[in-house]
């Protein structure tokens, strides 16, 4: 396996830089895209619309991006397909806060705090689990998280691209289950339930319809992460032979301590202040027309922003108390330093976010999807075949659909009635749907932060590239794909509940 991995690395580091593989793949879907539109490549489905929640019947053919329309797109939609991608505000919005918590020292005096309080056996099992658990925050653990893991392990004297990898794993691969609940759970329990609706008006699922399973996967999945990064990612890296930062294996001083508290007060305040804006009845963070708080709610939309000025407060306050901030031009420069540091991720994020524009428009992912979904509702497999044969084909079509939501719109009015006439709970067909949309995350190109993550791994080791990433991936990707889906069936077939 390490020899297997060694040779995926070398040759995934012999590919180009990744903006010149994303500009080969906009020429290449630009010309795919004609060849389907001369073809007449189109497919008729019915899908569930999220917005108005109804079964509707839809034709989508093969957009040509050289026709007269396709030509207008690419050239006047370049800004919008930019400004439209979220995950560069995400990114710039998230690193004004943590840039001035690192910048300040907060960043390395809590990992030292981290690793003084949790014990070292333990480290691994605490940063896989809170990469799970961060799913709650839509993006933060990509942005937040995963540099801190490779700190923690630097300050430890182990490698900090087995704690990057650990971390991305958790973060990525893990995604779509939480022992708590999430935006995304409102999403694709109410495209179920409009799915459900098809065949039983009366029947719904709530929305911890797969709270049980999901505290499983969780459980399971932290100890897989962690056996996987300890027993053979780790030691297949070897020893780090960079510079242990000063201050690894150093008690916090008197300032840093006397900063650690100021940061704990204001980050106490900063939740005062959030909780009179979300937890009274009517509170400008709830939805102004359900009063929900958890789901469709200002709150949760807004949980990157939450996350930023957290780390502003703590980063300012922490500041104050050590002594490392002087006055309002440490903080504005901490923010600008943190946002200098992107220009390249910004540069290739542009180019990304053309790709993924032209390759939506050309309406070939969604062939990809409903034609794969007819032909293994049409192989006439048995409830649990069919049911690990849907994890499989969602896993596959990840790599080109990373979206949860417009996939499980696709295949939520195929796959949930046709189970259910076969005596399965819809809910799990939803489950099912988690398992196989997760693990691909963490070696797809096409998720957003991909890049964001081999640009982390470069801070480590130098020459460090697509391939380095995909081969310290592919282990967790395996393992993943071997025992969640075992879990999938040993819950089926014991016929546990999958939530409540």
């Amino acid at each position: 396996m390490a020899r297997a991995l060694d040779t995926i690395e070398r040759v995934g580091n012999k590919v180009p830089h990744p903006a010149v593989i994303f500009v080969a793949l906009i020429l290449f879907v630009i010309v795919l895209s004609h060849v389907f539109y001369l073809l007449g490549a189109s497919v008729t489905y019915q899908a569930i619309n999220p917005d108005t929640h109804k079964l509707e019947e839809t034709t989508t053919a093969a957009r040509s991006l050289l026709t007269g329309d396709g030509l207008r797109f690419m050239f006047a939609g370049v800004i919008d397909n930019f400004m439209s991608f979220t995950a560069v505000g995400v990114i710039i919005v998230a690193m004004l806060g943590v840039g001035v918590a690192e910048s300040s020292g907060l960043v390395s005096a809590l990992i030292r705090k981290l690793v003084m309080v949790a014990p070292r056996k333990a480290l691994t099992y605490i940063l896989v689990f809170v990469g799970i658990l961060s799913s709650v925050a839509a993006d933060a653990g990509y942005l937040v998280l995963i540099p801190l893991a490779a700190t923690a392990f630097l300050s430890v004297g182990r490698h900090p691209i087995a704690g990057l990898a650990a971390s991305f794993a958790g973060v990525a691969s893990v995604f779509s289950v939480n022992i708590l609940i999430k935006p995304l759970d409102g999403i694709l329990t109410g495209i179920t339930n409009d799915a459900i609706h098809i065949l039983n008006p009366a029947l719904s699922i709530d929305l911890t319809a797969n709270f049980w399973f999901s505290c499983a996967s969780v459980v399971l999945l932290t100890v897989v992460v962690t056996i996987i990064t300890e027993r053979l990612v780790e030691p297949r890296l070897g020893k780090y032979t960079g510079e242990l930062p000063e201050e690894a294996g150093k008690s916090p001083s008197k300032e840093e301590s006397r900063g650690l508290k100021f940061a704990t007060w204001g980050v106490l305040a900063l939740l005062a202040v959030f909780a009179l804006l979300t937890v009274p009845s009517g509170a400008p963070l709830r939805n102004p027309e359900t009063g929900a708080l958890i789901g469709d709610s200002p709150f949760m939309s807004g949980l990157i922003v939450a996350v930023t000025l957290l780390f502003l407060v703590a980063g300012v306050a922490y500041g104050i108390g050590a002594g490392t901030i002087k006055g309002t031009v440490d903080v504005i420069s901490a923010m600008e330093k943190a946002v200098g540091s992107l220009a390249g991720l910004i540069f290739l994020l542009f180019i990304i976010s053309q790709f993924i524009a032209f390759f939506t428009y050309s309406n070939m992912a969604t062939l990809a999807a409903v034609k794969v979904g007819d032909a293994l509702e049409e192989a006439g497999l048995g409830a649990l075949p069919l049911l690990i044969g849907f994890v499989m084909v969602v896993a596959v079509l990840d790599l080109i659909m990373t979206g949860a939501i417009p996939k499980w719109a696709i295949f939520a009015p195929v796959f949930v009635p046709l189970l259910m006439r076969l005596n399965v709970d819809p809910a799990a067909v939803l489950a099912a749907y988690r398992v196989g949309d997760s693990p691909m995350n963490s070696v797809s190109p096409l998720n957003a932060y991909f890049a964001l993550i081999v640009t982390f791994a470069q801070k480590y080791q130098k020459g460090a590239g697509v391939g380095t990433v995909v081969a310290l991936m592919l282990p967790y990707v395996i393992a993943l794909f071997i025992l969640w889906p075992l879990l999938l069936a040993a819950w089926q077939v014991l016929g546990l509940p999958w939530g409540f």
